[in-house]
């Protein structure tokens, strides 16, 4: 047994694992701060709205204090900024003024596309407007202030705000439309994603805090039940954090969004309004099924297993978003992962996620006792994973143009449990 410990050991020293672009630390760091508030919260039963948004900062101040005193990433070359040589004012301002107007322009293309969007103006999507309406004047003054000073040390300040502003004002420059074009991608996963993100953080927060823990101690089930809607929660809460902090000073802004027309049908066919697995959607399996505590009842023992490997598999998902720190974005490339659950899987949170479907409600057993409603829904769930599976493949096409991210996927190939296994399964 010590001379196998001893191969592995050396194999891993031959072959070690690519540096993550993202610390451990910052996601305890984070993960403390909002258990921490998320704690208060429950023991003073502070469970609205206002307290929800409480919980962000208590997970994004820690991380933002860490990456930058611990980590320092403002100093990584990756940020393209160059803190020795700053540029005097007079040589940088017109660029500034320029890309304010491509700035600005696109903050009303955003506005514009939440007014005429009917279903932004409904259900908990009121919330993520009420937000976005209150926070838009502030971060439009805070944006002259910060482009004026951080444009005198971008190694490029002109990026694709600039490019868009230049074109608008008819500059005698020339003007790559795919700049252009890259910029309005990342905005555009900026603004769907951030009004979804917001408008599903009260609601879970709500509920936890407001959650009956007298019967945790008793019952499995709402033992379960407790703990995965807290791995829910720490999940909302770090993927809006991810959304809203996307800045160059903290290493954490888009390098590049997805350019393939396939990865952005594969994610939007997950989240409203274009679901396709919501109630009455074309892929919904939940018709005609029960869950697992329906079909375990009276099984105490086959409850608590199940329970404890359905907490299992959301703690999973819930670390995959954690191990992001500032950076969680879909249909984005912020930096490779190569630590915490990416070092055994390149897609964790969409094994665990669809594992957790499965197991939970057992589409293969239909409580209305027809073997049609069982093999429709068992079908069902299966296209839903081959989406999911569709989403992987898509998002790895954008980001093996990246080598780094080529030499992490090869490494996963040679080292990692789930490649491994899945290559086996395959032969």
């Amino acid at each position: 047994m010590y001379h196998d410990r001893a191969l592995a050991e050396q194999a891993v020293l031959a072959d070690p694992r690519p540096a993550s672009a993202v610390s451990g630390g910052v996601g305890i760091a984070g993960l403390a701060g909002l258990l921490a508030w998320t704690g208060l919260c429950t023991w003073q039963g502070m469970d609205g709205p206002y307290a929800a948004l409480c919980n962000l900062v208590a997970c994004a101040l820690p991380m933002v204090l860490w990456s930058l005193l611990v980590d320092k990433v403002h100093r990584r070359p990756s940020t393209g900024i160059d803190w020795t040589a700053p540029r005097p004012f007079r040589e940088t301002i017109h660029v500034s003024l320029t890309k304010l107007a491509g700035l600005w322009l696109t903050w009303g293309a955003l506005a514009l596309t939440y007014a005429l969007g009917r279903f932004w103006w409904e259900g908990n999507y009121l919330f993520s407007m009420w937000c976005l309406q209150h926070a838009a004047p502030i971060v439009v003054a805070l944006s002259i202030p910060w482009v004026l000073w951080s444009d005198r040390y971008l190694q490029e300040p002109r990026d694709g705000a600039w490019a868009l502003g230049a074109w608008v004002l008819h500059l005698d420059e020339a003007i790559d439309a795919e700049v252009i074009f890259a910029h309005l991608r990342a905005w555009a996963v900026k603004g769907f994603f951030l009004a979804f993100m917001l408008a599903i953080v009260p609601a879970g927060f709500g509920e936890f805090v407001r959650a009956d823990r007298s019967q945790l101690l008793v019952d499995p089930v709402a033992l379960a039940g407790w703990l995965i809607n807290l791995m829910f929660l720490v999940d909302v809460a770090f993927a809006t954090v991810g959304y809203m902090l996307t800045m160059r000073v903290l290493d954490s802004h888009i390098r590049s969004a997805n350019p393939f027309a396939a990865a952005w049908m594969a994610a939007l066919i997950c989240y409203p309004p274009f679901i396709l697995m919501g109630e009455g959607g074309p892929l919904d399996y939940h018709p005609g099924t029960g869950d697992w505590t329906s079909w375990f009842a009276g099984h105490p023992l086959l409850l608590a297993v199940t329970g404890a490997a359905l907490v299992m598999l959301t703690a999973v998902y819930a670390w995959a978003t954690v191990a992001f720190g500032l950076r969680f974005s879909n249909l984005t490339h912020r930096g490779v992962l190569t630590h915490g659950p990416y070092a055994w899987s390149r897609h964790p949170a969409y094994l665990s996620k669809n594992l957790f479907w499965w197991l939970s409600t057992l589409p293969f057993l239909a409580t209305t006792g027809s073997w049609a409603d069982a093999a429709r829904n068992t079908a069902l769930m299966g296209l839903v994973s081959g989406v999911y599976y569709w989403r992987a493949r898509t998002e790895e096409r954008h980001l093996l143009l990246d080598p780094t991210y080529a030499e992490y996927h090869a490494w996963m190939g040679r080292n990692a449990p789930v490649p491994r296994l899945f290559a086996r399964l395959r032969g």
